[in-house]
């Protein structure tokens, strides 16, 4: 059944916590998947699905130093995948499902943003829609008979900044100009029609996938803009401090994503976008917002039109007859 894109009341809200999301919530023998789960909000959820019992398994690109980011946290494991290499996407899914484990839990939290430049990788795919959307694209597709096996939650961790460009249909690696918050924008909107399609394709087997607006916070996804554009932005003063009131704390960050993950309030639930903690509300395609979630995100026809794109693109598709 399709859930409707409206709040349902979680009783959580902005600045809760991920840490306060899993109180009372048992995930003994539950394995989980974090895609970056060693920086940022990823290394919060990894937190918080480990202390509540789960087995977290953390791809990243950076073996290393994820391997020092999660010293210490009992249940975590730490495998080597880059996004934006297909040959590596296949190499960790070949590992994972060669150890016989079932998935219960998918977080696709690793990404980047506003890369000042024109980026390509791989065989000529612009770098933010590769990493955020086609590497998550590729691993779960690849993933899928664990998914599967685990009835899994797979949640595909999105953006406001969805808001700022729909999937350019005509130019999707912008071959015609470069916009970095366009570029960032497109990979945001694939995000969430990713999980719409997901959706559709595996709620029959149990499988069911969520999308997310985490909310503002300063991590090192800001790794690529500079310090005056933040400033300029309002984000940050000129010392560096967080200026924006509503912007959230890393433990705050990651709570919509863990609350995704592993909310009995979502049991029968799918296919939508979810912010502070509960479902968002759906806004128009124009206009200034600072919620919600636009159409053009949430459409099924734009979401099985891009699950196509992406198959042609990455040659990956488990649901392919």
């Amino acid at each position: 059944m399709t859930t409707a894109q409206h709040k349902i009341g979680s009783g959580f809200g902005a600045r809760t916590t991920a840490k306060e999301v899993v109180r009372g919530v048992d995930l003994s023998g539950r394995l989980a998947i974090v895609t970056g789960g060693y920086s940022g909000l990823g290394l919060e959820t990894t937190r918080a699905l480990a202390r509540a019992g789960a087995r977290v398994v953390v791809p990243a690109r950076r073996k290393g130093v994820a391997e020092e980011a999660v010293a210490g946290i009992d249940g975590v494991e730490v495998d080597e995948l880059d996004l934006a290499d297909l040959a590596s996407v296949r190499g960790f899914a070949e590992r994972f499902l060669a150890s016989g484990r079932g998935i219960d839990m998918f977080i696709g939290n690793a990404g980047i943003m506003a890369l000042p430049e024109r980026t390509l990788v791989g065989p000529g795919w612009e770098a933010q829609f590769a990493t955020n959307h086609l590497g998550h694209y590729a691993l779960v597709n690849l993933l899928w008979p664990a998914i599967e096996a685990g009835g899994a939650r797979v949640i595909s961790v999105s953006s406001g900044g969805h808001r700022r460009s729909p999937i350019r249909w005509d130019d999707v690696h912008f071959t015609g100009g470069y916009d970095k918050w366009r570029a960032y924008g497109q990979a945001k909107t694939a995000n969430v029609l990713f999980a719409v399609r997901l959706d559709e394709l595996g709620r029959d087997a149990g499988v069911r996938a969520f999308s997310l607006h985490p909310g503002g916070i300063m991590t090192p996804l800001q790794r690529h803009m500079p310090k005056a554009e933040m400033v300029a932005m309002g984000w940050i003063d000129e010392d560096g401090n967080v200026a924006n009131p509503s912007f959230k704390t890393p433990e705050q960050g990651a709570a919509t994503q863990v609350w995704a993950a592993t909310s009995p309030r979502l049991a029968d639930m799918g296919g939508v976008y979810c912010e502070d903690c509960d479902i968002a509300e759906q806004v128009p395609d124009e206009g200034d917002f600072t919620a919600g979630v636009r159409g053009y995100a949430i459409d099924r026809e734009h979401a099985a039109r891009l699950w196509t794109l992406s198959a042609e693109l990455t040659g990956v598709d488990a649901f392919a007859r």
